[in-house]
């Protein structure tokens, strides 16, 4: 993209937010991948909303880009897994450690083997571990602190973690722009028929 459809880009963004039209604007954050919105990630970590928390990263990174992208990818999964196997689903854990954590058994294949064998564990917190794993919501803020060191880590976040500083006026005098731009072209279509008119 060029620095003038990046700064289009930023300019909606803000006025979006402005609008408060926050899930278009965490679509375009997305599909552009120009301002990665740490909040957000927050926000659907500590609710538990996996498959949008992937959703919104693809949109910047990919699981094999780099080490730090692997690791957001593995944390995010390994913590739906372990909540499948603590609300004792065990048919989605299955589901889970075959769809989707089965691409980490390239990278560590006997910690794959080790997270198959929590399926087989009565409380998987009797692994050593994961002893001090805790509650739900502890352990999503733990890996939260993994994913956002991650996250800074990474390079492909480079550049995309600050939104700029950026007057909206801008946006908002776009449609009073249009109106003078049309009034200047009508005048100028006046002017050529009358010159026209004197030519005839």
């Amino acid at each position: 993209m060029s620095s003038i459809s990046n700064d289009c880009v930023l300019l909606i963004l803000k006025y979006l937010q402005e609008e408060n039209l926050v899930e278009t604007a965490h679509a375009l954050e997305r599909q552009s991948g120009i301002f990665f919105n740490m909040n957000y990630v927050e926000e659907l970590v500590m609710n538990g909303e996996w498959e949008e928390t992937q959703k919104y990263l693809s949109g910047f990174t990919e699981v094999e880009d780099n080490q730090f992208s692997t690791k957001m990818f593995f944390e995010i999964r390994k913590q739906k897994y372990l909540e499948a196997l603590d609300r004792n689903d065990r048919h989605k854990a299955v589901e889970i450690l075959k769809s989707d954590l089965k691409i980490f058994s390239r990278f560590n294949n006997d910690l794959y083997r080790e997270m198959a064998l929590l399926i087989t564990l009565e409380d998987f917190r009797k692994h050593k571990s994961l002893r001090k794993y805790g509650d739900t919501v502890s352990a999503r803020a733990s890996i939260l602190r993994e994913i956002k060191k991650a996250i800074r880590s990474n390079p492909v976040f480079d550049g995309k973690l600050e939104f700029p500083a950026i007057d909206t006026a801008a946006l908002r005098n776009l449609p009073s722009q249009e109106e003078e731009e049309e009034k200047e072209k009508e005048k100028e279509k006046e002017a050529e028929e009358e010159e026209e008119k004197k030519e005839v």
